[in-house]
């Protein structure tokens, strides 16, 4: 239990009802007790008092796509310093997805990533579970044992399943017990020996490219599958336009279909890249303006559902390497909501459009009671100043990788406080950048 929670003086923004206005709330038991127009009603006794001054108060973010270390690769990242990570971006809950060592494709594992995370995460750690046994796209897992152990819904992270047939049958199953299927879309035939967007840039920088169409056409057929299967079906990170035609279809006869996006395709592209830089060297990888700017117009019209992080932390070893060599993989977890403010203050889109897609969206796609701000929630709540000035340093990260694409970048946005069921697990500190 945790003492109650009073945050004043800040304009509330929630996404799910609507709400933009000053005011208060107070927080009780980890959950919102009120919300009031203008100043609070009371001042409980031995309450904390936050003074936003004006500043954003919002939802928790909730990332989708977050790779860890723990288990097996602890050196790169474990759950508390990613919870660290996400506290200190304005993240309250995040999808983990199974690539670990051993794979989450076990319900005793699932258990014990949820029991372990209680007690070292400062967030909520949501455990994804393995579509098919080891990723290896050949052999289901449990799906009703991994939904009772408490996965929030089924992947295999970096890896796309090539077999239609299997495919279909994996959607028909978690159809039936109710479950999200994340799915990466990607042709690795297609995809082949590919290490960036193809196109005259790959070719000046003499790198083999990567088609639009490995995207493309695995996501047509998940769309087919999953309007024939009925099964609750979110395309992990989609870049492309004609990605975007494909959604918009679809989701005109299916309910049940969205889609997600890396913030990295949103506010990159592939002429960032530069001089082989693999700090920019991405799965999905970046793709070409003209694509980010149809994906910046797919989030204004709802075709893309949510925003992630796609953080993905990898050490130095990996990274530095020649570009054809190197891992992919970026961290982004502490720049995921000022990246994403980019497109707000550059006038794209407004902020209630920016917060849902990282809030409320994300927690009707999973079944969460999280993401808005209303009585009886959970006390899951970020403040945030909206034109903070700072420059991304990694010597500045929570985390213990360091491979950001946002490096050396100025951006405005910055996390106040994060608190996760009422208790305060994020303050920025005066005079940090």
């Amino acid at each position: 239990m945790t003492r109650p929670l009073l945050i004043e003086n800040a304009r509330i923004v929630d996404p799910a009802s609507g709400l933009d206005h000053m005011g208060a709330v107070l927080v009780e038991n980890g959950r919102i007790a009120d919300i009031s127009k203008g100043g609070p009603v009371g001042v409980p006794e031995g309450a904390e008092v936050i003074k936003a001054n004006g500043q954003v108060l919002a939802p928790g973010l909730i990332d989708m796509r977050v790779f860890t270390g723990e288990p097996g690769k602890e050196y790169r990242e474990t759950l508390a310093s990613a919870g660290a990570a996400a506290a200190a971006g304005g993240v309250t809950s995040f999808v983990m997805m199974p690539d670990t060592t051993p794979v989450v494709d076990d319900g005793a594992l699932v258990d014990f990533l949820i029991r372990r995370a209680k007690a070292t995460s400062k967030v909520n750690v949501l455990p994804a579970a393995a579509i098919t046994k080891g990723l290896a796209g050949q052999e289901m897992t449990e799906f009703g044992l991994l939904r009772e152990a408490g996965a929030v819904c089924l992947t295999d992270g970096r890896h796309s399943i090539q077999s239609n047939a299997l495919l279909r049958t994996v959607f028909s199953y978690a159809a039936n017990y109710g479950m999200t299927v994340v799915h990466h879309v990607c042709d690795d035939a297609l995809t082949g020996e590919g290490v960036m967007n193809e196109g005259l840039f790959a070719t000046i920088l003499g790198l083999k490219g990567i088609p639009r169409e490995a995207e493309t056409i695995p996501l047509a057929r998940d769309l087919q599958l999953a309007m024939l299967t009925g099964v609750k079906y979110h395309a992990a990170q989609v870049s492309t336009a004609y990605s975007l035609d494909l959604l918009a279809a679809a989701k005109k006869r299916s309910k049940s279909i969205t889609a997600g996006i890396s913030i990295n395709n949103l506010a990159l592209n592939e002429n960032d890249i530069g001089r082989y830089r693999t700090f920019f060297k991405l799965a999905t990888p970046l793709r070409s303006e003209d694509d980010r700017q149809a994906m910046i117009e797919g989030l204004r019209n709802g075709t893309i559902d949510t925003i992630h992080s796609d953080h993905d932390p990898q050490d130095a070893e990996v990274k530095r390497q020649p570009f054809a060599e190197a891992s992919d993989g970026a961290i982004g977890l502490e720049t995921l909501l000022a990246a994403a403010l980019r497109l707000v203050h550059s006038g794209d889109v407004d902020l209630a459009t920016v917060l849902r897609a990282m809030t409320i969206r994300p927690a009707e796609i999973l079944g969460l009671d999280s993401g808005r701000i209303a009585r009886g929630a959970p006390g899951d709540l970020i403040v945030f100043d909206l034109d903070y000035p700072w420059q991304v340093a990694e010597a500045d990260f929570h985390s213990r990788s360091r491979n950001t694409s946002f490096e050396g970048a100025r951006l405005a946005g910055k996390v106040m406080h994060t608190i996760v069921g009422g208790a305060v697990v994020h303050t920025h500190a005066e005079g940090t950048p």
